[in-house]
């Protein structure tokens, strides 16, 4: 009988960390794990959790000045924006769209979150038309740009 053994790599190699978004000064880091937010040291250490609810919360943004954190987060359904102070606390929801929404950044002065949301047309949806799905896609690059 042959024996081997190998190590475990959970702790070498934390797949199960998403969507990591590093602290504009580079100190913290914020990444989704199992739906929940989690901020750590750049450094390493113990991670803190920001988020605790039974939603799926992901794809965290920085405010610029460090101090706010943008996500998504299915609390109602569908995906919509919510923010939480980098320091933990109290989250507040910022849109109430049917479609689903993903941050992507702050404003140079901190004051609003930039997301995007692509509502599907309902006969995309029923004949599975991908014509109309990437029109509704080339329209929203158009107006990031």
């Amino acid at each position: 009988m042959i024996l081997t053994v190998q190590p475990a790599l959970a702790q070498e190699n934390p797949l199960w960390m998403r969507y990591p978004a590093i602290s504009p000064d580079g100190k913290e880091i914020v990444f989704s794990y199992k739906g929940d937010l989690y901020k750590v040291s750049a450094d390493g250490g113990t991670a803190l959790a920001l988020t605790m609810h039974e939603a799926h919360d992901y794809q965290p943004v920085w405010s610029r000045d460090g101090k706010t954190i943008a996500f998504a987060s299915d609390r109602y359904g569908n995906f919509n924006v919510f923010t939480i102070p980098s320091t933990g606390s109290e989250v507040t929801r910022l849109t109430y769209n049917s479609a689903n929404d993903y941050p992507f950044d702050f404003s140079i002065d901190n004051q609003s979150v930039l997301f995007g949301s692509v509502e599907l047309p309902y006969d995309a949806l029923i004949n599975g038309k991908d014509t109309q799905i990437e029109k509704a896609v080339e329209e929203m690059l158009k107006a990031i740009k």
